[in-house]
């Protein structure tokens, strides 16, 4: 019967701990744990994956690539092999980490438009810079002409070899390199701690400065840059501005602006476009049609009506914007090198391993690097030919003894017991060396004839001869600089091409199709003048309306002629055609505005034609509940207040390459409602609030902050109360006596306020306006809550508008019609003057700077929209 498994009795020590003898726990320092173990691995990325060697420019991935090619026979004159065979050979004998990796590495050397001269032969699709490469068991690869100049004299001793990881094979810890290939072709990539980004170089310049050096030890860095004037990108393209060169040449760090080659052609009959032949390093066709659309799109981009890419294996790229009619091709240009591809930078940070140490390399430390290692190299080799040559003359010299008497040396040989003893009685007949003995008998009978002995005798010949002349270069520091010059010329010429980037010291747009003029360093600024989008001083104008526009020039704006149809200024603000200018939101936010994408003002009118302005919400995207305030500029002080009473000097300290930018830190609940520049202490701060009070008093007041600072309390709100206007008055337009005389009247600022009426229905009183000399109130310290600047009548519940700025000030409607304004000042604390017709917005007739002489009758500047 069978013993049910319940009857078992159970192991009373199964679940008894063990000893505390026999446990084996170690208590680790966590702290120190994570430091060793953070520092190895520091360590290993460093050195062993993303840093290329300063003396072959390559890191330790593409050398074993290049190695192993050169092992398993894939030259060039060879047939090319499956890519995963040698992704195989390269992970199981040299490099102890994932195919993936092998694999990307050896692509990027295969690519023409990565490297300046590649180093991999592949064959396949070894991708593009939109699309990644065909898997490993897809393509196939050999060696490139170029890299036997990197793997030659290999077998001469020429570098130190090191055990692999499993310590089964020998690799070189260095590549021979017989051209400066870290300069060539650059280097990319990214350690712990830190990176590496390099650009290439054209070969035949780049050989050249080495040669310099070698010749002049004590060259400075302009002497190299006369042969090495800039970096030579496999895309070509156009590298605009020096400076940023010169200082990665000094420093090891710098940056450049890459333009793309950019010719304007008339496509169509009717339509002209900007045909590209070269685009930036590394900047692909198709991410630059994405964002000529996603400009196009956002109203970034205005004028093109299509792109088409025209790009094929014959005639290379070309991609073909076409224009709409009326758009000007350069100011076209000038917008897509601002918002897209077209105009990209590169960042040089030349950190290469220096004797197994990250450094930080100008152009002349580069140079001296590899030109060091190329010495000791040649030194190397020639010391192994040397020493193979001295051993071949010793060699051949004893077979000449022997041949001498070659009867004796048979005898002698066959009447020996052994090959130890003939070897013996050879070496004490003829007086020879073990080797000579023993080289003497593994010779075959046919070398013993006559012709044999004369062609030792011509080797020995020609060994001396070449055994004096290794001495002499082993001897001379002079004669190896020769021959390392020598051998460099030689790759030169036979790897070296032209010069593919042009090099602008200034900044220069589109040439016209058909010309290949090319502006020398010293004349890029005058040979490209003529097309350029002239960049003159003029006025942006932002209108009560949201209407947005630039005049031709700076010319003052007349104020003279009757009042029309017209719409008045919110903000007035210098620029240059080319310049920026920021839009400042209610939500605090700032966005760039490129003052060339904004429309011109006809240049015959004496006043700005609003009529042809943009509408400013098409410029600049606005979230739900957010208007814009005002344009300011983005080089002042700028002082800002908001309808909670918080004020805030903003210096002008905007992030670099960011369109949208933080004014103040806002609390909820909070807008931005005004804001102008204050750069000036004492500039007067005015604040206006719906109850109708008025504090003003001077900027000193505010100590200016960064654009993260969240502001000081401006002025005492009450919480049913807020602020609706904010502006910014020079100390001469508030001082006493400021309105006496017409000149001082033009320049005077004055205060606005519209109280609105008894209800918004159709019919109902439009409300009463006043017009105040800013000079009339007091001043008051920061915080307070002010002085009443208008009496409110019977059926007013408060302020439905305030302003203040320099006269002469205007009033309009929604639509930008005129409304009148009273032409006698009202009295600080009074009430307003009933109006006919509703005020709903409030402006400056022009700025201080923009009145040409106006008569003194005139009151409002006349803005046309005809």
């Amino acid at each position: 019967m069978a013993r049910s498994s319940r009857s078992r009795p159970a192991d009373p020590d199964a679940a008894r701990p063990l000893p505390l003898e026999q446990e084996n726990i170690v208590d680790v320092d966590v702290a120190q744990e994570m430091e060793s173990s953070f520092l190895e691995y520091a360590y290993s990325v460093i050195y062993s994956r993303a840093l290329p060697d300063a003396r072959d420019g390559l890191k330790p991935v593409q050398r074993r690539i290049l190695f192993m090619m050169s092992q398993m026979g894939l030259r060039p004159e060879k047939g090319h092999v499956k890519s995963a065979r040698v992704v195989g050979e390269v992970m199981g004998k040299l490099h102890p980490h994932g195919d993936t990796a092998i694999y990307d590495a050896m692509v990027r050397l295969a690519q023409p438009f990565s490297l300046r001269l590649p180093v991999v032969d592949g064959h396949g699709n070894f991708g593009s810079l939109d699309d990644g490469p065909a898997a490993p068991r897809y393509t196939e690869a050999r060696m490139a002409p170029a890299a036997l100049a990197l793997t030659a004299d290999l077998d001469e001793d020429t570098v130190d070899f090191v055990p692999n990881y499993d310590n089964q094979f020998q690799q070189p810890a260095v590549l021979p390199a017989a051209y400066p290939n870290l300069l060539v072709n650059g280097a990319a990539g990214i350690a712990v701690g830190m990176a590496t980004n390099m650009a290439p170089h054209n070969l035949r310049e780049v050989v050249a400065g080495a040669r310099h050096l070698l010749a002049h030890p004590d060259a400075d860095l302009d002497a190299l840059m006369a042969h090495i004037p800039g970096p030579d990108l496999p895309s070509g393209g156009r590298i605009v501005g020096l400076e940023g060169v010169r200082d990665a040449y000094a420093t090891g760090r710098g940056s450049f602006r890459i333009r793309a080659a950019v010719a304007v052609e008339q496509v169509s009959p009717r339509r002209t476009g900007l045909v590209v032949t070269e685009l930036p390093y590394g900047v692909g066709p198709e991410k630059v049609i994405e964002r000529i659309k996603d400009g196009v799109n956002a109203k970034k981009l205005a004028g093109i009506a299509d792109v088409v890419d025209l790009t094929d294996r014959k005639n290379g790229l070309k991609l073909v914007i076409e224009l709409k009619s009326g758009f000007n091709p350069q100011a076209v240009l000038a917008a897509l090198y601002r918002h897209t591809p077209l105009e990209e930078s590169f960042g040089i940070n030349n950190v290469a391993l220096v004797e197994g140490q990250p450094q930080t390399l100008g152009l002349k430390p580069l140079l001296q690097v590899y030109v060091d290692h190329r010495l000791d190299v040649v030194r190397r080799r020639t010391a192994h030919r040397l020493g193979r040559r001295r051993d071949r003359l010793h060699l051949v010299e004893g077979l000449l003894l022997a041949l001498v008497d070659i009867d004796e040396v048979i005898q002698i040989i066959r009447t020996s017991d052994d090959t130890a003893s003939a070897r013996a009685r050879l070496e004490q007949v003829f007086d020879l060396s073990e080797a000579q003995a023993t080289h003497i008998l593994e010779l075959r009978l046919r070398q013993l004839t006559r012709f044999s002995r004369i062609e030792l005798e011509a080797e020995r010949d020609e060994l001396a001869d070449a055994i004096a002349e290794l001495e002499a270069i082993l001897g001379s520091e002079a004669r190896l600089r020769d021959a390392v010059s020598s051998e460099l010329q030689a790759v030169a010429d036979e790897f070296g091409d032209e010069r593919r980037t042009q090099l602008l010291a200034a900044e220069t747009l589109a040439a016209p199709a058909g010309s290949r003029r090319e502006p020398s360093a010293a004349g890029a600024a005058q040979a490209g003048a003529d097309l350029m989008v002239p960049d003159t001083a003029c006025w942006v104008l932002l209108s009560t309306a949201g209407k947005v526009l630039r005049t031709a020039d700076r010319t003052p704006i007349t104020a003279q002629g009757r009042r029309r149809k017209h719409d008045a200024f919110v903000s007035v603000v210098p620029a240059t055609a080319r310049g920026e200018v920021g839009a400042l939101t209610s939500a605090g936010r700032v966005h760039r505005l490129q003052v060339v994408d904004l429309p011109a003002a006809p240049e015959s009118s004496e006043a700005p034609a609003m009529a042809a302005a943009a509408d400013a919400k098409t410029l600049i995207p606005l979230e739900r509940g957010e208007s814009l305030v005002a344009l300011v500029p983005l080089d002042a002080v700028l002082a800002l207040g908001t309808a909670r009473g918080v004020v805030k000097r903003v210096r002008p300290e905007w992030p670099l390459n960011r369109d949208a930018m933080e004014a103040i830190a806002l609390k909820d609940a909070d807008a931005v409602v005004g804001a102008a520049p204050a750069a000036d202490d004492e500039d007067h701060l005015v604040f206006l609030t719906r109850s109708g009070q008025l504090l003003r008093y001077p900027a000193s007041a505010v100590r200016p902050q960064g654009p993260a600072g969240g502001g000081v309390a401006g002025m005492r709100v009450a919480d049913e109360d807020a602020v609706i206007g904010f502006g910014v008055a020079p100390a001469s337009s508030v001082a006493e006596g400021a309105g006496e005389g017409d000149a001082a009247a033009a320049r005077a600022a004055v205060v606005v306020t519209v109280a609105d009426g008894e209800g918004d229905l159709l019919g109902s009183a439009p409300g009463s306006v006043k017009v105040t000399p800013l000079a009339e109130y007091p001043a008051k310290g920061r915080g307070t809550a002010g002085v009443r600047a208008h009496r409110l009548l019977r059926g007013e519940s408060g302020l439905a508008l305030a302003w203040v700025g320099p006269a002469p000030a205007l009033a309009a409607s929604r639509a930008g019609v005129a409304r009148s304004l009273p032409v006698e000042f009202g009295r600080r604390d009074g009430s307003g003057v009933p109006v006919d017709q509703r005020i709903e917005a409030l402006g400056a007739g022009a700025s201080p700077t923009l009145v040409a002489a106006a008569p003194p009758e005139d009151d409002a500047v006349t803005v046309s929209a005809e």
